[in-house]
């Protein structure tokens, strides 16, 4: 019987292995947006959104009574046939509370794709949940690795870990920085963004250290657009993979910042026609319109490629 859902069977029955890749042949992952776990309308309609990744909040969105309610309706959730097709993250409870362990059991038993672990400081804390993680799909049959993890740093020793961190495990696909417990681990408050900055270059060189994606913290505001379509603009040009959102208001706006213009998906187009033309005739440099273009230059063309076929800017 299934210590989650009491399904009974042979061995954990209800286990199973979502088809979703999170690697890099999965479609760009720009928008991560928060539904609340105990929200049971969100729930069962948070996939028509168009959001690139759905992430169940079991932690701060859910209240201590809420807790165990709501981890059986992600769980089951995860299961539904509608989210088959959809790239789905869930932030479980820190580990060092009641409710983390129970999360996991049920979240990796259900085939989420992507462990959201909360206030992580250091690699041990990820090795601990490597270690639970890697349990838990011996025990229920599902494919070994194919849970996959992301970091969220929410303070200063987090931040100065950013590489230990993003390093710890080849499970780990991205690193979040969570704003609100941050600024208050320094002291301070959100202004303007300033008071943000060492820390979102310090967990983006993490990141691209260990060639994973970078998140942005969440705008809360909800109702100042152009505060967050700023905000995301200053995400974009530092690097920053994409943002976690709070509204599926959000999701169009952050989408179409990140979208590429037609101009530059032509270009794009041209870089690789150029190397694959060099490729097949054997070249060693690869040039288009008389400059050389290197191995960087034409990973990114394949990005901007891959990021268009959601839109382009206006």
């Amino acid at each position: 019987m299934c210590v989650t859902c009491s399904r009974t069977g042979s061995g954990n029955a209800c286990c199973r292995t979502n088809g979703n890749s999170v690697g890099g042949n999965m479609k760009p992952r720009r928008s991560m947006l928060f539904i609340p776990g105990a929200n049971a309308a969100m729930l069962s309609t948070s996939f028509v959104y168009g959001a690139d990744a759905v992430m169940f909040d079991l932690e701060d969105a859910v209240s201590l009574r809420e807790k165990d309610s709501a981890r059986l309706l992600v769980h089951h959730a995860l299961q539904h046939p509608l989210y088959q097709d959809v790239e789905t993250v869930v932030r479980i409870n820190p580990l060092n509370t009641p409710f983390g362990l129970a999360d996991l059991e049920a979240v990796v038993r259900a085939g989420v794709n992507i462990v959201r672990l909360p206030k992580t400081d250091s690699k041990e804390d990820v090795l601990e949940l490597e270690a639970h993680v890697e349990r838990i799909e011996r025990e229920c049959g599902r494919e070994p690795g194919s849970t996959k993890l992301m970091a969220a740093i929410e303070s200063a020793v987090g931040v100065v870990n950013a590489v230990e961190i993003a390093t710890s495990s080849p499970r780990m696909v991205a690193i979040a920085l969570a704003a609100f417990d941050y600024v208050m681990d320094m002291g301070t408050s959100r202004g303007d963004g300033t008071e943000l900055f060492y820390a979102r270059c310090a967990v983006l060189h993490a990141a691209r250290v260990a060639k994973i994606a970078a998140y942005d913290v969440v705008w809360s505001d909800i109702n100042d657009e152009a505060g967050f379509v700023k905000e995301a603009q200053l995400a974009k040009n530092l690097g920053f993979n994409g943002k976690s959102l709070v509204n599926p208001r959000q999701i169009e706006m952050l989408h179409q910042v990140y979208a590429p213009t037609r101009a530059e998906v032509g270009h794009a187009l041209e870089v690789i026609a150029a190397a694959e033309d060099a490729e097949e005739r054997g070249l060693g440099v690869v040039s288009l319109n008389g400059k050389m273009i290197d191995g960087p230059i034409i990973d990114h063309a394949r990005k901007v490629v891959a990021l268009s076929a959601s839109g382009f800017r206006d």
